[in-house]
């Protein structure tokens, strides 16, 4: 270790004595009554000390009011250098900031929020293409596309590309336009399995309301169907009983609500007796002599007394 480290790590004697300078200094910069007691110091290099007192400001729990003050070289007056507020060992911190692309999660959005969405994302993919050049097979083909030039020129006076707004008939976005189909991007395979995999992991067939039902939402009367691929796989309860209704479902999900589950059988009652008054039933009082329970032999006075 050197002799210049080692001066660097010891304070310096009149630096160290300064306390009172530095907590001048401290309560100067900070609002009154929130300096607390001196918490010690540091040796930041040579004739450079930095003095830490308590912060009782409300919300800065183990927070300190640094105050560095330092010492020209041969010179006997210390003065202040920077009065800062710095966390503790233990001080209350906010959580590390993560962007808002990150912390966003399912049903964050509210009324009026936007949410732009980046250029790349994987989960969409051009919605059309060919907008310069049409595709030669198709009602927009260059042979079209020249005679409805000639057809605007006579119209508008000029052919498009000298007009200040040419025409859109004769490409392939004014024909996506007029279909109803013209967006600028749609779901790509990425998108479509993610979204897949949402739907199933809510609403699936490993749910434990799926795996309680009576039977699945392929054959409920309340599920309405969806278009394009996903129709294959998905579709949406109308059911408003059901834990699903509105929702996305899987056509393997399932709950107690659907439309052909069995009728709850009704308590079982016992049947009504059956009197039957056309026979009589014998009930004799006494065991027939050869029934075995009693000994053949008779007994008059058990007789008499009834006994048997």
């Amino acid at each position: 270790m050197s002799a210049a480290t080692t001066r660097s790590r010891t304070p310096d004697r009149l630096c160290a004595e300064a306390v009172d300078l530095a907590r001048s200094a401290a309560e100067e910069a900070a609002a009154p009554g929130v300096v607390g007691e001196h918490a010690g110091l540091v040796s930041e290099g040579d004739r450079v000390v930095t003095h830490f007192f308590e912060c009782k400001e409300l919300g800065y729990r183990g927070w300190r009011w640094a105050v560095t003050v330092a010492r020209a070289s041969r010179a006997k007056i210390v003065t202040l250098d920077e009065v800062v507020l710095l966390p503790g060992p233990d001080a209350l911190l906010a959580p590390e900031w993560v962007p808002w692309s990150e912390r966003l999660r399912p049903g964050d959005m509210g009324p009026g929020d936007l949410l732009p969405t980046d250029a790349e994302d994987l989960r969409l993919e051009p919605g059309y293409s060919g907008e310069d050049e049409p595709a030669p097979n198709t009602a927009v083909s260059e042979e079209m596309a020249e005679l409805v030039e000639a057809e605007d020129a006579e119209v508008a006076g000029g052919v498009p590309a000298k007009l200040a707004v040419a025409p859109s008939r004769g490409s392939i976005a004014a024909v996506a336009e007029e279909l109803g189909m013209r967006r600028a991007r749609v779901l790509s395979r990425y998108g479509l399995h993610t979204a897949a995999d949402r739907w199933e992991e809510a609403f699936g067939a490993k749910t434990p309301m799926a795996q309680a039902a009576p039977a699945s939402c392929v054959t409920c009367g309340f599920l309405a169907p969806i278009g394009g691929s996903l129709g294959q796989a998905f579709g949406v309860c109308a059911n408003e009983f059901s834990p699903a209704d509105g929702r996305v479902v899987s056509l393997t999900y399932g709950c107690g609500g659907h439309s052909e589950a069995a009728v709850m059988p009704k308590p079982p009652r016992p049947a009504p007796p059956v009197i039957d008054e056309t026979r009589v039933d014998p009930f004799p009082l006494r065991p027939a002599p050869d029934s075995g329970s009693v000994p053949v032999t008779s007994d008059d006075d058990s007789a008499e007394l009834g006994h048997s």
